[in-house]
């Protein structure tokens, strides 16, 4: 089970910061992974992080603004958001995928559990 929270409304070039609790499963076996849904669009990635933490991937949107990190003492996955957009407004999802220890997956077939999503918007 993936709990995500930490959503809510921010202005623009604000900041925000998501988490995404584990439950259920052997949490440093698993690869993480952010995405995000915009009304009317597409599931898009945003970001993975390797089994240990020690590779990250990003969407060229967010790269440069946005962080993932992971505690596997807690059993949680972060989303640290800054300077945000009002293109950044989506559902943000985090996703479990239970991967090689290098491997970074990128969509969304690959991922086997998914959180029930938090709402981030972005005001101009």
């Amino acid at each position: 089970q993936l709990q995500a929270s930490g959503g809510g409304l921010v202005q623009a070039g604000g900041s925000l910061r998501l988490s995404c609790a584990a439950s259920g499963f052997t949490f440093s076996y698993y690869a993480m992974g952010w995405f995000r849904q915009a009304p009317g669009k597409e599931r898009e990635f945003v970001t993975a992080i390797t089994r240990s933490g020690g590779s990250t991937a990003y969407a060229d949107s967010v790269k440069g603004r946005f962080t993932i990190s992971r505690d596997n003492a807690k059993n949680t996955v972060y989303l640290q958001m800054n300077n945000l957009k009002a293109e950044d407004t989506a559902v943000y999802y985090c996703a479990a995928d239970r991967s090689i220890y290098s491997y970074l997956p990128k969509t969304p077939p690959e991922y086997d559990y998914w959180g029930q999503g938090t709402l981030v918007t972005v005001s101009s």
